[in-house]
């Protein structure tokens, strides 16, 4: 599995939606992906990925594709 599949399947399953919803896709831009949404899908990609996010990154995480960006970044994770 890809970085970035295992990226998607995180977002489905913390949030129960599609993939074709996750382009575009911003927090609290959906019902799921309120303050409790977002840690669940912070600790599935902890486990996905295997690292320890820091408190600013979960803060800044505000969407799909800050979230690439943010790991790739910080956490050295290529998509």
């Amino acid at each position: 599995m890809t970085n970035l599949e295992k990226y998607n399947q995180a977002f489905v399953e913390a949030l129960e939606i599609s993939e074709d919803q996750l382009p575009g896709l911003e927090y609290q831009g959906i019902e799921q992906w309120d303050s409790v949404g977002h840690m669940g899908l912070v600790a599935t990609l902890e486990d996905a990925f295997d690292i320890m996010m820091d408190t600013d990154d979960i803060i800044d995480f505000s969407s799909y594709e800050k979230g690439k960006e943010i790991l790739s970044k910080s956490y050295e994770i290529e998509f």
